[in-house]
């Protein structure tokens, strides 16, 4: 095996470690918001509101997936939904109150644990890192593969 192939490897291992971790922490920090509901809200209030099928497309999600994760969030009063202003035959969800107070202690509690994760990281090793997964998230030559 080469050294890259010998990477690879290595990358694709550690990688499937930190979706473990992540999906096994997110339920520590908030027993009522799995990984993907948090993943979820958090791009309604980046995006300021969005339908379920936008949702859908921009995670390459299921829209039954989708349907299932929404519902849940609606019932626990989490998100909401409202007709678009420009055309009343779309609904848009939006972050109740209480969605916006959830997503916020979850995301301080987040940036907690990783501060303590990476917290004897040099800030260079830091930056690297960050440069690293932003190039890594943004390959358009999406496989499917994660």
């Amino acid at each position: 095996m080469s050294t890259a192939e010998s990477a690879v490897e290595t990358i694709q291992r550690e990688m499937t470690i930190f979706a473990r971790r992540a999906r096994a922490s997110a339920g520590r920090m908030h027993p009522e918001l799995s990984l993907v509901s948090y993943t979820l809200l958090s791009h309604l209030e980046e995006q300021g509101g969005c339908r379920a099928t936008d949702l859908a497309a921009h995670y390459a999600l299921d829209k039954s997936t989708v349907s299932r994760q929404v519902a849940a969030l609606e019932r626990a009063g989490l998100i909401e939904r409202r007709l678009d202003p420009e055309d009343h035959r779309v609904q848009v969800l939006h972050l109740t109150e209480a969605g916006r107070e959830i997503l916020a202690q979850v995301t301080v509690s987040r940036r907690a644990a990783f501060r303590a994760r990476l917290a004897d990281w040099p800030e260079e090793d830091l930056v690297r890192f960050a440069a690293y997964l932003e190039r890594y998230n943004a390959d358009p030559g999406e496989t499917g593969a994660d």
